[in-house]
């Protein structure tokens, strides 16, 4: 029987990771990642990942890996690995943290591959915790906050937990965009939240589909005026929510149905094609 890292490839600069290789990341903090799931060798969106692995390592180490080194990487894993699974693409400094060295080298690419998910059934209740996050339009590794909270939602009773701002807004939630339908369109929140792969994915395809969205401040006291909630990540376009804290919000089919068909409407792109979208 073929260990998981043997059928889940983990590559380190477009070759095999050893253990050597991995050790000094066991505890690295600064860094950032791209996740997405591959289907049937397939992937969506990848022109999204590509944009936030080059702009979040400029602006963290000053420079980015080129394009054909992220592709190459990400192909090799996909083609080593089965048709199904989930990918995290990871870019961090060779001179490692606590060091003003970390523009002068090209950042290096960790590719890690496991077992697909299309994360969990639903509907949610999320705990609602004053919470924001650092770089919130970086999706770094620095992110002991959000598991912490995630513990204490559980441990409340509820299913994961939503941040609101220092002005009382809602943002974003653990590891989760949130979106709301009014009966007709898509409300975003607007507030300084990383802006997800599959949000941007389900944006775009929203605007082909005809259908309405708008960004707005949302407060916790306006959810209950929502016809429908959800939360969205790589893993899915959207997973019902139902309440907000004390404040309850109908669960919507028509909503899930419209993102569902938005996802739909992306396309996937096979390995081959990866150089066609840049």
């Amino acid at each position: 029987m073929k260990s998981l890292s043997e059928t889940y490839p983990i590559l380190l600069n477009e070759g095999p990771a050893s253990v050597r290789d991995l050790a000094p990341l066991a505890f690295s903090g600064f860094a950032h990642f791209t996740a997405l799931q591959v289907r049937g060798r397939r992937i969506k969106a990848l022109d999204l990942h590509m944009a936030r692995l080059r702009n979040a390592s400029i602006d963290l180490f000053g420079r980015a890996p080129s394009y054909d080194t992220v592709a190459r990487s990400i192909r090799r894993a996909i083609e080593d690995g089965p048709p199904d699974q989930s990918l995290t693409v990871t870019a961090y400094s060779p001179e490692g943290e606590f060091s003003a060295g970390s523009s002068d080298t090209e950042p290096s690419l960790l590719v890690r591959t496991g077992p697909p998910s299309n994360g969990p059934r639903g509907p949610l209740r999320l705990s609602v915790v004053e919470h924001e996050r650092y770089l919130p339009t970086i999706k770094h590794v620095g992110e002991g906050a959000k598991t912490h909270y995630l513990r204490q939602a559980v441990a409340q009773g509820f299913d994961d937990a939503a941040f609101v701002d220092r002005h009382g807004r809602l943002g974003e939630a653990t590891i989760w965009n949130l979106a709301f339908w009014d009966g007709h369109s898509v409300v975003w929140p607007r507030a300084q939240v990383l802006v997800g792969t599959m949000m941007g994915m389900i944006q775009r395809q929203l605007n082909v589909l005809g259908i309405a969205q708008r960004h707005e401040d949302i407060f916790v006291r306006d959810v209950a005026n929502f016809a429908g909630a959800v939360v969205m990540n790589s893993w899915t376009p959207g997973v019902a929510v139902t309440a907000f804290g004390s404040v309850g919000v109908p669960q919507a089919p028509a909503f899930l149905d419209a993102l569902r068909a938005a996802f739909e409407s992306e396309c996937a792109l096979e390995v081959a094609e990866f150089g066609d979208v840049r």
